[in-house]
């Protein structure tokens, strides 16, 4: 098992071993979470979105990318109306 010491301002080095596990690299982000048997878990929160799935929650049925698009279009002409009225 890899260990670390925490230096007086609470920093702490990650092992090369985890940091390669982890596929960790310089300005990676990591999350603390607490499971259900109070322990901390490191993960890491860079990489491919799509292992982020089911992290938020939503209302309502899904919608697509032409969905999208036509709120983004129409936000966008009621922002540029707004601001040249």
């Amino acid at each position: 098992m890899p260990i670390a010491t925490m230096t007086s301002k609470g920093q702490v080095t990650n092992p090369a071993a985890t940091r390669a596990k982890l596929r960790l690299g310089p300005g990676s982000k990591i999350g603390f979470i607490e499971n259900a048997a109070g322990e901390i878990v490191l993960r890491p929160m860079s990489g491919d979105i799509r292992r982020r799935r089911g992290i938020v929650r939503c209302e309502g049925a899904p919608v697509s990318i032409e969905e999208m698009d036509e709120a983004i279009s129409a936000a966008a002409v009621d922002r540029f109306t707004r601001s040249n009225g």
